[in-house]
């Protein structure tokens, strides 16, 4: 029985009711007045339930399509502003127990290079980081308690914390790992993690136990529930997302909606963010063999109706995808994209980039530099801001935050703030020429005076060496 505020995975991700919705939307996705009823709700900006959402993914009427995309881009405007923050991500280890088939870290993976940094490793690896520009990193490791445990995560953080090179600083540390216990959350706040970021990969429970044949991770139930268990444990912030081409898209799309619902219900704040990564190639890994792949548009679409059910939570897209399809999507939803990633254990001090630790395939490979002036000339602010987080407005805080309408007197100069101090400390001439016009004309588009006023006191500071000013 389907009960969004259900302790049980099966309840609040209940397989009838995503069934009945797919038929619901089924039935009226070339429905006019049902798909016009749902859009006039969208622009309300209070987001959608997971069955009027899946009437607009499954909506077959193309000038309606054009207004999905069209509306989807409104939002992402009103909420977000051009603001577009940049991460990268940090593998500390790939060596891992489960047996997840669409991921190269399996443990029956011989071929694989397997390896974990050591604190001074990880020190240079930030340091490596700093120096391209970055403020906010993503741990990633493999699942392995004896080889990998919770102390070890804890010690590299505050070994990332603690890394003040130049006038570089990690000023966020969100961390992907294994599903854990409340208690186990617990030590991750008290570290100082921004964001616990965990991706369910499929909410079909049959394919899901069948893609993690042994390990933790085939219990499908104790996965699913860990994000009940890190806001249990104080984490404001959790960052979900499934790998599209495993299942069926329509069926992700509406168990996503359903769990962000269910924390809503159950917590009182949805997910901060939701990722989109869909399946890559990889060492023993081949993403033809799976027959869930979407294409490029449906794929557009996916996140533009994501973005108008969640008005109010983050988009992520990571450097699986490649420059053109990332232009694509970035005014239908996205807020943060990652830059100059290495997708393996080690590879930031690595001149070339290490193909035998991967976990995949990067198809965006440009650098932080190349990626800061395509933003630029595409109009948008890349910003590094962690001033929230460190503020304190996270979980319930920052959505107040998001819907009062004030992110334009506060998120937006400190996205130009961190853009200026990037301009200054590691831009290449002809990205400080665009970055600095940019931020003379985003300026005026500060609605409050005495904050404009700051921000451009703010960004002469930095000029004269003065660093990490926030609103």
């Amino acid at each position: 029985m389907y009960d969004i505020k259900s302790p049980k995975a099966e309840e609040f991700i209940n397989h009838a009711e995503v069934m009945e919705s797919l038929a619901y939307a089924d039935k009226y996705k070339s429905d006019v007045g049902m798909i016009d009823s749902i859009l006039e709700k969208a622009r309300e900006r209070k987001g959608l339930t997971h069955r009027e959402g899946s009437v607009l993914l499954a909506c077959d009427i193309p000038e309606k399509n054009e207004e999905i995309f069209a509306l989807a881009h409104q939002i992402k405007l009103d909420l977000y502003g051009n603001r577009i923050v940049l991460f990268a991500p940090l593998y500390l280890s790939n060596y891992c127990i489960n047996g997840c088939v669409y991921c190269p870290y399996h443990v029956s993976n011989k071929h694989i290079g397997r390896k974990q940094l050591s604190q001074e490793e990880i020190k240079r690896e930030v340091i490596a980081l700093q120096d391209m520009g970055h403020k906010r990193l993503a741990l990633e490791t493999g699942e392995d308690p004896v080889r990998c445990p919770l102390s070890y995560v804890l010690d590299s953080i505050k070994t990332i914390y603690s890394i003040k090179h130049k006038n570089g600083a990690i000023r966020r540390v969100n961390v992907n790992i294994a599903a854990t216990t409340v208690e186990e959350y617990q030590q991750l706040k008290a570290a100082g993690i921004g964001t616990y970021i965990l991706f369910q990969e499929t909410y079909h429970r049959e394919s899901y136990e069948k893609l993690h044949p042994y390990g933790p991770k085939h219990n499908y139930k104790w996965h699913t529930e860990a994000m009940d268990r890190a806001m249990q444990g104080g984490i404001d912030d959790v960052g979900m997302g499934v790998l599209f081409g495993l299942e069926l898209y329509r069926y992700e799309y509406a168990g996503l909606l359903m769990h962000a619902e269910h924390l809503e219900a159950t917590m009182g704040v949805g997910p901060h963010t939701i990722s989109v990564p869909r399946i890559r190639r990889a060492d023993d890994v081949d993403p033809d063999v799976f027959d869930n792949g979407i294409s490029d548009e449906i794929f557009a679409k996916i996140i533009a109706c994501i973005r108008i059910a969640v008005p109010y939570t983050g988009m992520i897209l990571s450097t699986r995808e490649y420059v053109k399809t990332r232009e694509k999507v970035l005014p239908l939803g996205i807020s943060q994209v990652s830059g100059a990633s290495r997708t393996s254990v080690g590879g930031y001090t690595s001149k070339d980039r290490p193909s035998d630790t991967t976990q995949f395939d990067v198809s965006d490979k440009r650098t932080l530099d190349e990626v800061i002036k395509w933003l630029i000339d595409l109009g948008y602010v890349p910003s590094f801001c962690t001033a929230c987080y460190r503020a304190g407005r996270t979980g319930d805080r920052f959505m107040s935050l998001c819907k009062s309408g004030d992110i334009q007197n506060c998120c937006h100069p400190n996205a130009m703030i961190t853009l200026k101090e990037f301009l200054v400390d590691y831009a290449s001439e002809e990205t400080k020429k665009v970055g600095n016009a940019l931020l003379q004309k985003e300026l005026l588009n500060i609605p409050q005076e005495r904050i404009r006023s700051m921000t451009k006191q703010y960004l002469a500071d930095i000029e004269k060496g003065q660093r990490d000013f926030r609103f």
